[in-house]
């Protein structure tokens, strides 16, 4: 290392490769400083971590060189890019829906007593809870009612599902069928809580039952649509279910997003799926 000076004056270095285990890190300070004199680029290979998923880039923090380690690596234009869709394809959607919203609340309203809107508490990117909205499919005081369903329930892991939900009412299982309740989460895309495509997002007490590996899909913005809603949904195990946002997450590109958009028009026309 010391004579690193040395060699650098005598033969044509473009760069200098430093492969040392951690404890040698205060050993190259001289070297490096040497190669930053002379312009010559460096790299250091080391044993920080053994890392599985997670991709290593160097950054800046107030003139403090940092390694940041992300698992999901999509670069700030492209999340960019991303969001503007989301707010320009709400809007568009928002005003070729509103003949369906207007037609949805007069049948809410002239079927069922209480309100045309559900909400309800959902996790969002890294946890983060937001109040997700939906068209009222069930009746009033269903959530009360749900523990007496419990042993009925169709779904493995943490997730509560029913084929024949005695809560649903009738124009809640035409709405359902074709994910027309889920309309007004056009309304947490434009808050920013939600994408137009992402991992769904969930119940705050099934993220308290997630094993730790599948907390991961957590880290990516939650969506209207995603690779379980356009593969049958309802019909895949709850693992096979995490695994799949896990691998859309692993694999993202704005391409991967068309292709699922495009894969949503035909689920929701025929309710491929559904329950």
């Amino acid at each position: 290392l010391q004579d690193i000076p040395f060699i650098l004056h005598r033969i044509v270095v473009d760069r200098v490769i430093f492969v040392v285990p951690r404890l040698w890190l205060n050993r190259i300070d001289e070297a490096i400083l040497a190669c930053e004199r002379e312009g010559i680029s460096t790299s250091i290979s080391m044993d920080l971590y053994n890392l599985r998923i997670a991709k290593v880039r160097q950054t800046d923090f107030g003139g403090f060189p940092l390694l940041e380690f992300e698992t999901f690596s999509a670069k700030q234009w492209q999340l960019f890019l991303k969001r503007t869709l989301d707010i320009i394809l709400s809007f568009v959607l928002s005003i070729i829906f509103f003949p369906i919203i207007v037609f949805v609340i007069i049948a809410i309203k002239a079927t069922s007593k209480g309100p045309v809107l559900f909400s309800q508490t959902r996790s969002g990117l890294n946890g983060r809870k937001f109040k997700l909205f939906k068209f009222r499919t069930m009746v009033v005081g269903a959530e009360m009612k749900k523990r007496e369903l419990e042993k009925m329930n169709e779904m493995d892991g943490p997730v509560f599902k029913i084929k024949f939900d005695p809560r649903i009412t009738k124009i809640g299982r035409i709405l359902r069928k074709f994910s027309i309740d889920e309309i007004p989460q056009l309304l947490n895309v434009l808050q920013g809580d939600m994408s137009i495509v992402g991992p769904r997002p969930p119940l705050p007490v099934e993220v308290d039952l997630y094993k730790m590996w599948q907390r991961r899909r957590l880290s990516l913005k939650p969506g209207l649509t995603c690779i379980w809603q356009v593969s049958g949904r309802n019909k895949i195990q709850f693992e096979k279910w995490m695994q799949m946002d896990l691998q859309y997450i692993d694999q993202w590109s704005l391409w991967l997003d068309f292709k699922i958009l495009f894969k949503t028009v035909f689920v929701v026309l025929f309710g491929y799926g559904a329950s």
